[in-house]
Order: C-alpha cells, then sequence, then structure tokens
C-alpha cells in the first residue's frame, strides 16, 4: 500500500512519546528525554501549539514521524521550518520513508510561503548525513549550535 502523511492529533500522543523515546535510544540519549504525555498535550495542543507532528503511516502503521516547528530568518525577511526530529522505525528503513517525510516537508515550506527548511544531525550518524547531502542539502559547518538549559538557562535569566 501507499504510504501516507497524516497531521498528529490529541489521541496520538502516547504515539508521539513512543517515537520519540525511540530516536533517543538509536541516539544513545534516552538519559536526555523529560517529555512526558502532559508536556506534549499542552505544547501540541495547547492554547499555543509550539510544534506540528506528522506521522508517515503505511497500512495504517505509523512507520515514521516528523515533529516541526516554525522559525524566522531576519535576512530572508521570511519563516522557516526547523525539523526537531525525523525517525524512520529500523525494521522500515532503507524504503524511501524518510526521503517521504522530507519531501512532504520541503513541500509544507514552500505552500507556507517558508524561506528554508532546516535541521541539525548528530556527527556520528553518517547515513543520515550522506542521505541529506544525496538530497541537496547543504552542511553548514561555519555555523556551530549553542544551547542553554538547566541551571545555566535559569541562571541566565535572573
Amino acid at each position: 500500500m501507499k504510504p501516507k502523511i497524516v497531521f498528529a492529533e490529541k489521541v496520538d500522543i502516547p504515539d508521539i512519546l513512543k517515537f520519540i523515546k525511540e530516536l533517543a535510544h538509536f541516539e544513545k540519549l534516552e538519559h536526555e528525554v523529560e517529555a512526558t504525555e502532559d508536556r506534549l498535550r499542552d505544547s501540541l495542543f495547547g492554547s499555543k501549539k509550539y510544534a506540528e507532528v506528522i506521522f508517515l503511516e503505511v497500512d495504517q502503521v505509523k512507520v515514521g514521524m516528523a515533529l516541526f516547528f516554525h522559525t524566522y530568518s531576519t535576512f530572508l525577511g521570511k519563516p522557516g521550518i526547523y525539523l526537531e526530529d525525523l525517525y524512520v522505525r529500523a525494521e522500515f528503513r532503507n524504503k524511501g520513508y524518510g526521503k517521504t517525510l522530507l519531501t512532504y516537508l520541503a513541500k509544507l515550506t514552500v505552500d507556507r510561503d517558508c524561506g528554508r527548511l532546516e535541521w541539525s544531525v548528530l556527527d556520528w550518524n553518517k547515513s543520515a548525513i550522506d542521505f541529506y547531502l544525496s538530497l541537496g542539502a547543504k552542511l553548514m559547518s561555519d555555523w556551530t549550535a549553542q544551547r542553554l538549559t538547566g541551571d545555566a538557562l535559569k541562571n541566565l535569566a535572573k
């Protein structure tokens, strides 16, 4: 059967969390997962929606997920889409499903008149990097990611 893209709904929160945990396991980052169903409900489906989720389904089975949100480029003067997580379950890889999800997001980016689609990839994930480069993605080697979390974030906010 042909793969189908569907937007997640509140009823999908347990599946979203399951995908997040599977991705964290794959990336060896399970210890960093603090997401809960309640947090996801509030941030994805609450009064202010901070991100969106799409699933790729095959025969009504969720085989892949992408979580994304809007950003803004001052240089372009336009919004963009940032892909936070793209994950295809291990048993469904190498079937083109990751490309299907990215193709859908690229179309959504264009349809929403956004100027760019961006994401990060762990530097050790060579197969993902090679895959992204094969699609025409540009490695942003002149930029480094910065992050404030936990106590450092709270201390700066004081």
